[in-house]
């Protein structure tokens, strides 16, 4: 008799919400020749990126649309083990300062395009390029990923997000031997991030990881979210998203991904590095210096739940950690 052992993230397949329950639109029957065809344990959840019908909610009217892109099938590898957070929450409710410094930036946020968009990557590579997002998308593909979304701040969500794993990105651009960290720079668009004019900040707002860390599997570079084109106060159109680090490593609608031999100065780093370190790993037992991490908000039922180290997702990125152990690896 085979007998299994759930691990403590993983969630019985019956509890999982049905995909109809958070996308609301009809279901897409084959995907025909032009489909990104992944392993059959990630075949459910599909849906068409760009082809839908026209949203009804005002906070996910991004100005363009992406046409006739390839389909995203959900991955079902990294399970969340809680509900997903209503759509709602996640596209209203902000963290990005270029726009301003509270979290009700998406109206203004929305006014950005995003597109055309370009991003350059640059540095210790061996094809150096500027590319075109949409590009990108149709020669990577794409897959949906649910992911455990935790911020320093003590809340946290749920939500779906679709894109492709960054180490996809390296290896059309072939990182060279000497590279070893990552440098994610986010655009300054003007008139648009009016949140820019406050010269106090240390703008542009820079992120960056090891090199180790950009070719993680779960390392993700979202495109989407909820089965729509990721609207501009969520880091659209293209982001960097590490889900067992504090939210604020993940840097937003980004314009130049640049690989070094130095380690990059974070925004928040430079602006409280007592605070807020290079690497900000989530560890419900190390205290932010103005309060605990040890438990989180669950933003749309206020739930309070105890947090998890790595956010839960150890056992795929703690070995990334074993020799640095007089590194500060917690916010």
């Amino acid at each position: 008799m085979r007998i299994l052992r759930r691990r403590g993230w993983e969630i019985p397949e019956r509890e999982a919400t049905p995909e109809q329950a958070y996308l609301n639109r009809r279901t897409l029957i084959g995907a025909g020749a032009g489909a990104m065809l992944l392993p059959a344990a990630a075949a459910e959840a599909q849906w068409l990126f760009g082809r839908r019908e026209p949203a009804a909610d005002p906070w996910t009217r991004n100005p363009a649309d992406i046409p006739d892109l390839p389909p995203a099938m959900r991955n079902t590898r990294y399970q969340p083990g809680r509900d997903l957070t209503g759509e709602r929450e996640p596209v209203t409710f902000n963290n990005f300062y270029e726009f301003g410094s509270n979290k009700d930036i998406w109206p203004s946020a929305l006014k950005m395009p995003t597109r055309p968009w370009t991003v350059k990557v640059d540095g210790m590579v061996e094809e150096p390029g500027e590319f075109d997002v949409d590009d990108l998308i149709r020669r990577i593909g794409l897959e949906e990923r649910v992911y455990r979304l935790r911020c320093v701040e003590a809340w946290a969500m749920t939500v779906p997000w679709t894109g492709f794993q960054l180490s996809k990105l390296l290896e059309i651009v072939k990182p060279l031997g000497s590279a070893k960290y990552v440098r994610f720079e986010t655009a300054q668009v003007q008139p648009h991030m009016i949140g820019l004019r406050q010269s106090w900040y240390p703008w542009p707002h820079i992120e960056g990881c090891t090199i180790e860390e950009a070719g993680n599997e779960l390392t993700f570079m979202p495109v989407g979210l909820y089965g729509k084109p990721l609207p501009a106060q969520n880091g659209g159109p293209f982001r960097v998203l590490f889900p067992w680090k504090y939210g604020f490593k993940s840097g937003k609608s980004l314009a130049r991904i640049t690989l070094t031999d130095e380690r990059p100065k974070s925004f928040w780093e430079t602006l409280q590095g007592s605070e807020y370190g290079f690497w900000a790993n989530v560890n419900p037992e190390v205290p932010h210096p103005r309060w605990s991490q040890a438990t989180e908000r669950l933003i749309g039922s206020n739930e309070r739940v105890p947090t998890r180290l790595f956010n839960g997702y150890g056992e795929f990125v703690a070995d990334l950690y074993t020799n640095l152990q007089n590194e500060r690896l917690w916010a």
